[in-house]
């Protein structure tokens, strides 16, 4: 029988690792929107410009890919039905956006794939349909520290719906991200396993090098996941760089899954004066994935702060003698 890491890599990001070692993700979707000049000062954040300029959305997804991404991820993080029916859509028409959103990044895809230039050395990108936790609908930052006060029930009865739609939208795998808490992987790795041929990665917001971000130990939560098959990866996003490499050592000593990072470029959040501080420079965050990528780690991408010129340098630095 194969063991929990050859299970994994029966799914859609198999045959990446089997050519080239890696899989390249994408940048931050919605920082790169604002850098376009889009408002995402609202609860809905990215998903508002699924709203206001569908079309920029898909524009982006393309340049991730032109950049060198093999996987881009949906603009549906911070989108929900409930979110969308405040708003004032109707539940089907919210519930059309969500699908719409992986509609858009396989249009991009396709669109790309199309042009047959691209598919010198390439293989055909995936397409990750975005699932944000709890806390995203919340809009409240409580992704970055789970305290959520709410019970499991109440957590399956918020991501049921949209995992419904999203699982039978046309994407290659979930993408399960920002997740701060273990019970609520808990209860996506439950519609996962009641969501037949759909593969998922999991990816966590920690506090240290050992915990996420409630307190539960990250050894034990990815372990736990780690024994579903249709998961194909876990690991961590939205994290500073510099904690990366302790990350990915603690994954290692509890899995055999392929492991998933995508950090923040670097800078830092200043809540109050609503900027970022500091500098994000693409060379070093390319040759940065290069020890992300010796020290284990399989798919590699970028979070916030992220953009297309960042995904060019990692591909050229990981990529080189591919």
């Amino acid at each position: 029988m194969e063991d929990g890491r050859e299970q994994g890599r029966l799914g859609p990001i198999r045959p990446f690792l089997e050519r080239q070692g890696v899989v390249l993700l994408d940048g931050g979707l919605a920082t790169e929107l604002e850098a376009r000049g889009a408002d995402l000062d609202d609860p809905l954040w990215s998903a508002k410009t699924l709203l206001d300029d569908p079309d920029l959305v898909r524009q982006v997804h393309f340049d991730y890919l032109r950049a060198g991404a093999d996987c881009i991820s949906s603009a549906s993080y911070q989108a929900s039905v409930p979110r969308l029916v405040e708003r004032g859509l109707t539940e089907s028409a919210a519930a059309a956006v969500l699908r719409r959103s992986v509609e858009l990044a396989v249009e991009a895809r396709d669109r790309f794939w199309d042009e047959a230039a691209n598919r010198i050395g390439r293989l055909r990108p995936l397409v990750a349909a975005s699932v944000g936790p709890y806390g995203a609908y919340l809009a409240d930052g409580s992704e970055y520290r789970g305290d959520y006060g709410v019970s499991e029930a109440e957590l399956r009865e918020f991501h049921a719906e949209r995992w419904s739609l999203l699982s039978a939208s046309g994407a290659d795998v979930m993408a399960c991200e920002t997740l701060p808490s273990r019970a609520e992987a808990g209860v996506l790795l439950q519609l996962l396993r009641e969501t037949p041929r759909v593969y998922a990665w999991l990816s966590f917001t920690c506090r240290d090098a050992r915990h996420l971000s409630d307190g539960s130990s990250l050894a034990d939560t990815v372990a736990e996941l780690s024994a579903e098959p249709r998961v194909v990866a876990l690991g961590v996003n939205c994290v500073a760089p510099t904690l990366v490499p302790a990350l990915i050592a603690e994954l290692k000593r509890a899995i055999e899954k392929p492991i998933v990072v995508y950090p923040n470029s670097g800078e830092a959040y200043d809540a109050v004066a609503k900027h970022w501080i500091g500098e994000a420079e693409p060379v070093e965050f390319g040759r940065a994935s290069t020890e992300w990528r010796a020290a284990g780690a399989e798919l590699i991408g970028g979070c916030c702060r992220t953009g297309p010129e960042h995904v060019r340098e990692m591909r050229q630095s990981l990529l080189a003698s591919a």
